[in-house]
């Protein structure tokens, strides 16, 4: 599995979780969701999330 295809967007995540892209992107800059990362890079925020990570920590599966 690629590092992309091992990923996840906030979108999805939000999706998955009944939420809004905008509480999962603010629940990982304030480190209150474990299942990813926020990085400010610049002026901009970058986020990763993996498979792996979201279902161990939310328990639900990715499709």
């Amino acid at each position: 599995m690629s590092e992309k295809e091992n990923r996840i967007s906030v979108e999805q995540a939000a999706k998955l979780l009944g939420a809004s892209p905008q509480f999962v992107r603010i629940g990982l800059r304030q480190g209150i969701l474990d299942f990813g990362m926020a990085v400010k890079m610049s002026k901009h925020w970058t986020y990763v999330i993996t498979k792996q990570k979201f279902e161990a920590s939310t328990g639900i599966k990715v499709g």
